[in-house]
């Protein structure tokens, strides 16, 4: 018969070897290939620009537009651009450009559609000096096609008068706006 030393040595080792044959179950090599899948943070940057300024010029060498923002900050999820206080000048190869502010504006990745957030404001002086001033409080952008919209309250200050109306198309190279809805004018007497 075994000593009670050694059966005390046994029994030690057989409940050893079974917590490492359990702890090598757990623990197995393929447990490792079962990782599950690291969620996508949508609102991560890769990256960005403080005081940002930016020249684009058409194809003839004629300045298309000029931006100037505070920060631009790009998501790698989806490729879209965040833009805080935009300040753009689009000139479109003329003297006298349109000015567009936004508190906010985010590009589509392909930069074909810009939407203009909070205090949206649409200037330009024409050759004859006349002003006209668009305000919104969201207005999607078409730069390319030199094309905007909203489907927001609209006003306009220029021609001797002021109209509101609900919803916008504006076709900025023939400088023609067309209102949806409600529309109202209030116009000086000359």
């Amino acid at each position: 018969m075994l000593s009670k030393k050694a059966r005390n040595i046994v029994l030690l080792a057989l409940i050893a070897a079974l917590l490492v044959a359990i702890g090598y179950w757990n623990v197995s090599p393929e447990s490792f290939l079962d990782k599950p899948v690291a969620q996508v943070d949508e609102s991560a940057i890769d990256y960005y620009a403080i005081n940002a300024h930016s020249l684009q010029f058409l194809p003839d060498g004629k300045l298309q537009y000029e931006m100037t923002a505070d920060k631009v900050e790009h998501l790698k999820a989806s490729e879209v651009t965040l833009v805080t206080t935009p300040d753009l000048h689009m000139y479109r190869g003329t003297e006298y450009p349109w000015h567009v502010q936004s508190v906010r504006a985010e590009v589509n990745p392909d930069g074909s559609e810009v939407e203009l957030i909070d205090k949206v404001r649409v200037a330009r002086t024409d050759e004859k000096q006349r002003e006209t001033i668009i305000t919104s409080s969201r207005m999607t952008v078409f730069p390319q096609k030199q094309y905007a919209q909203t489907e927001q309250a609209v006003r306009i200050d220029g021609a001797g008068g002021t109209t509101t109306g609900k919803g916008m198309k504006a076709y900025l190279k023939e400088g023609r706006m067309d209102l949806l809805s409600n529309v109202r004018g209030q116009y000086e007497a000359r």
